[in-house]
């Protein structure tokens, strides 16, 4: 596994796009910094940008440097959950929109803009699986978890079921062999507010 871990990292840090298990189901995914890279898994996924992206964090530390102030109710949820859960956080700390010259900037510090939904909230999972773990930890910023298939498909409860569409489009795939950490079911969704206001989204 550490040989993936170092080959993952290397793609996610030169802005790539890896394929990848999660503790659901398998995911497309890039640094979540990366607005580049962010945009091209809207197109992979023949995705509207207009829709936001579920995230992968290692710990509520992490989650703390991108959202800026996490609701008591979300710390209590991640206290006691035993399942994969992706919880949507209001106030994202993002960067800016392109500016007239169609550029942005990149920065470790705060998200892509292209992953935070219009409403300034993001959602993110803590994932429960170790390969991911390692991975998010070592990258040191969140990465990207959307599921690998075009977008209105069902999503890939395992390698087998990905498209070649989207296979072909990655930079990287993770080796198959990772997925027994995986559910194959994909998460809870969870939105909570700084008013102690909670809306289960998907159970």
């Amino acid at each position: 596994m550490k040989e993936q871990i170092q080959k993952a990292l290397e793609v996610l840090r030169s802005g790539g796009i890896i394929l990848y298990p999660t503790d659901t189901v398998w995911g497309i995914g890039c640094d979540a910094t990366d607005p580049e890279a962010v945009a091209r898994v809207y197109s992979i996924k023949n995705r509207a940008d207009s829709k936001s992206l579920v995230l992968l964090a290692s710990d509520l530390d992490m989650i703390c440097r991108y959202v800026r102030e996490i609701p008591e109710m979300a710390v209590q949820l991640v206290e006691v959950n035993d399942k994969p859960m992706t919880i949507i956080y209001p106030d994202a700390v993002c960067g800016d929109r392109p500016d007239a010259s169609g550029k942005v900037v990149k920065s470790n510090h705060v998200l892509a803009y292209n992953v935070v939904a219009e409403d300034g909230t993001v959602g993110i999972r803590i994932p429960m699986m170790d390969f991911c773990q390692q991975l998010v930890s070592r990258l040191g910023r969140p990465i990207v978890s959307t599921s690998a298939n075009i977008s209105g498909e069902p999503a890939p409860r395992s390698f087998s079921e990905i498209s070649e569409q989207i296979k072909s489009a990655v930079d990287h795939t993770v080796d198959p062999a990772l997925e027994k950490g995986s559910t194959g079911k994909s998460s809870s969704i969870i939105k909570v507010g700084l008013d102690y206001s909670i809306e289960i989204i998907r159970k």
